[in-house]
């Protein structure tokens, strides 16, 4: 039997044919028939702190899908390279698959040239990108690390813009965080005061955003090697259950029952042994 399509490889890379269908259903939709569908809102707060012996990065580990919480263990601090991490806020799909692409890249450069590669190398690489697309990725990134320069954090937009900072908050809880960090930053901070303040900084955007929440993970990257902390500090609002919601089989009961027989067509399958000597 003939197939009715070709079945083609898939394109490398990011793909964003659906964005013109979704354009034209919105604008056929937009005649007051129906309401077109509205993205689901997402919250994170992420922080990092340049201090003396290196950089500390911070995230809460909830994952939110608008009004539920999908995850309450979501890692946010994504792996780049031994002496480079991210933290990554807003669509968790994009966030993780970008900064995967970052690391294999960075993996295929450190097995060439036998070294670790620069965090501006790092973050040059996520801008061109993230601009590639012009902020169809909603990935807001703090790129954190250290090498032979010294330490660095780089702020990375969805749209591709880029800052290097010496402290930094993202995500929908970020204005709490920046009150912390302004009011408490100092140069050359040590690293356990850097990562109380980090930790003080997440917690004031897990506290006045219900988008973040749960545990606080820590990572702290130094000339020596990382500290990946998971998790740093739990949450201090637990759940117990009451009860067991274990329902007994017919307690909802069934309205109605209807039977449709489907016409198939039946297609004779043969096999063939493969020769393997």
């Amino acid at each position: 039997m003939a197939l009715s399509h070709v079945f083609e490889s898939p394109v490398p890379g990011f793909n964003f044919e659906n964005s013109t269908r979704n354009l034209l259903l919105e604008n056929a939709l937009g005649e007051g028939k129906s309401n077109a569908p509205k993205p689901l809102k997402t919250g994170t707060t992420i922080a990092g702190v340049v201090c003396k012996d290196g950089v500390v990065l911070g995230a809460d580990t909830r994952a939110t899908s608008s009004e539920v919480v999908a995850d309450k263990m979501c890692a946010k601090i994504h792996y780049i390279a031994p002496n480079i991490y991210c933290c990554g806020a807003g669509t968790a799909a994009d966030t993780e698959k970008t900064t995967e692409l970052l690391s294999s890249n960075l993996t295929i450069f450190s097995m060439n040239s036998g070294r670790n590669p620069r965090v501006v190398m790092a973050a040059n690489i996520l801008q061109n990108m993230l601009f590639r697309y012009h902020g169809e990725i909603g990935a807001n990134l703090i790129l954190g690390g250290v090498d032979c320069t010294g330490s660095h954090i780089y702020r990375v937009g969805p749209y591709g813009s880029m800052d290097k900072v010496p402290y930094l908050a993202m995500g929908s809880g970020d204005l709490a965080a920046m009150g912390v960090l302004e009011d408490r930053f100092k140069p050359r901070m040590e690293q356990g005061e850097a990562k109380t303040l980090v930790r003080d900084a997440i917690h004031a955007g897990i506290m006045s955003d219900l988008g973040s929440g749960n545990n606080i993970d820590i990572c702290v990257i130094t000339s020596k090697g990382v500290d990946y902390i998971r998790p740093y500090q739990e949450s201090e609002y637990k759940d117990n259950r009451q009860k067991k919601y274990k329902y007994k089989p017919g307690t909802t009961p069934v309205l109605c029952e209807k039977v449709v027989r489907l016409e198939l067509e039946l297609v004779h399958e043969t096999v063939q042994t493969m020769e393997t000597s």
